[in-house]
Parts: structure tokens; sequence; C-alpha cells
């Protein structure tokens, strides 16, 4: 898709936030089944760690009432009422990173026509593209995109989309998106369709471990570094062309490089942000 038609995907008439209020009951226990159950004012339902926590944009008692009786592993811990902005730590509103122009669907931008846009509704799950981590990662990849043609990329981890997207507005015409997170990767497939990118983007509710090995030019992850770990020691990455590591701490980003050391592998360049985070580019040899 080119910069032209972009621009005027962004001149498309904003929707409203359906997220002002947020009603939050945490559970312990997994829920079962995943939707369905709740009616119009259900958001969805964050797995996590053996708990459950729904959200809603009304309060729900009577339904969650009713879910608990019906399923009695469950057990209500607590409840809570705060705002969207709240839970994501800010105002989610339009920013630009490098190339790449962000934008919530509930708000209309004018977007140059050397930018890239990508629409992104992060929904309840955490990934807005503000963090440092996202930040690099979408710069690596405009590095990477500069200077190489990639075709096919799998994003590990992908949360709201984000890399997926960014990959695919880039020229990349085939991109996997993998989540083992019901909710993530829900969210993410509804941001493919908001940017039309179903012919380009694949999205899969799955492990990371267990997609690694999809044959790809190009490895994105940025994700929790016990699940890197086996991501690097996997033969899978070592099928692709290039990589992206991120999310990482000083001493996890430490003992990345001393992993790799003695692979095939060349890093191209690092990130650092605020002294905290790591990002990597790096090309299989």
């Amino acid at each position: 898709m080119n910069d032209s038609s972009l621009s005027k995907q962004s001149e498309s008439r904003p929707e409203a936030t359906p997220y002002e209020d947020l009603h939050i009951y945490y559970l312990k226990g997994r829920l079962e089944p995943e939707s369905g159950m709740f009616g119009r004012h259900f958001l969805g339902n964050w797995h996590e760690d053996g708990f459950s926590f729904l959200f809603f944009s009304k309060p729900c008692d009577e339904s969650v009432k009713r879910v608990l009786n019906a399923q009695p592993h469950l057990t209500l811990i607590d409840k809570y009422h705060m705002k969207y902005e709240q839970w994501q730590g800010g105002k989610v509103t339009a920013f630009r990173a490098g190339r790449f122009f962000i934008t919530p669907p509930w708000e209309k931008a004018d977007i140059s026509a050397d930018l890239i846009h990508i629409v992104l509704d992060p929904g309840v799950v955490f990934g807005t593209g503000t963090h440092p981590t996202t930040r690099d990662c979408l710069d690596a990849l405009a590095s990477l995109f500069k200077a190489e043609r990639i075709t096919s990329a799998v994003d590990l981890g992908t949360g709201t989309g984000m890399l997926a997207l960014a990959a695919a507005r880039i020229g990349c015409g085939r991109n996997l998106a993998v989540d083992f997170n019901f909710l993530a990767a829900k969210t993410a497939e509804r941001n493919v369709q908001l940017n039309g990118l179903a012919d380009s983007i694949l999205v899969i509710q799955g492990r990371a471990e267990d997609w690694i090995h999809y044959p790809a030019d190009l490895l994105m992850a940025n994700i929790h570094y016990d699940v890197m770990k086996d991501l690097i020691d996997s033969h899978g990455l070592y099928n692709k062309k290039w990589f992206i590591l991120s999310g990482l701490l000083r001493s996890q980003a430490r003992d990345v490089v001393h992993r790799l050391t003695g692979k095939p592998v060349e890093i191209l360049k690092k990130w650092e942000s605020d002294g905290i985070w790591h990002t990597f580019l790096g090309k299989i040899c």
C-alpha cells in the first residue's frame, strides 16, 4: 500500500472511544468459555497465571455473580473502577515514532505523505506503542527495510499487533503475528482489520516457542525474557535472515550477547533507552 492511499485512509471519520470507564473484576481461576456470556458491555477477559481479569464498560455485578455461581472454581478477589487512561498509564492519542504515525481509531489526524500511518486500538491490552522498546523496534524496522528487501516476518509476542502492522505497512507482504494470550491475539486481529491488512497479516493465538520455526526472513520478538531465552536457543531462530530482539533490561541484554556468542549471527545495531531498555537488530550469517 503506497503513502497516498495511507493518507486517504487517515481522512476517514473517527470513532468515539468506547473505553472511557473501565470496570474490572479480578478472579482467581480460569473463566470458561472466553466470551459470549456477558453482553454488550463486556470488553474482554485477560488470563494470566491462573487468574482472570474481566473488563466491562459498565458495572456488571449481576452477570459476574451468575458466572461465579455457574463456575464454582472461580473466586472474586476484588473489583475496580478506573478511567481508561489510568489503566493505560496515560492518554491514548496520536503520536509519531520515526517514520511511523500511530493514531487510535477515535482520533482524526492529518498525516503527511512522508509518514507511514498505523491505526492502533489497544483496547484493554497493554501496548499503545509508546514504550521505549516498541519505539526502538520501529526504528530498527525502518532501518532494516531501508537497506534490505524483506518479504516475510514473524512477530512473536505481538500484543496489540504493532510490529506486524508496521512491517506490513512498510512493505512486508507476508506476516505472522503470534501471542499466547487470547485477548491480545483478539486485539491484534481487530487492529489488522482496522488497517485493512487481512491479506498481509495472519494472527494466531499460540506459544512463541511453537512458532519460532515458522519460515520467514525476519523474526521480531519484543517479549518476556524467560521466553526469549528459549527462542535464542532454538534452531528456529537460525532459519531466518534477520532478527529484532527487544524488551531487554541491561543484565538480560548482556546475557543475550553471551548466548549469541559463537552463533552464526552478527549484531548490526543496538538501541539503549534511558540506560534501561535494550534492543538488538541482527543478521543471521
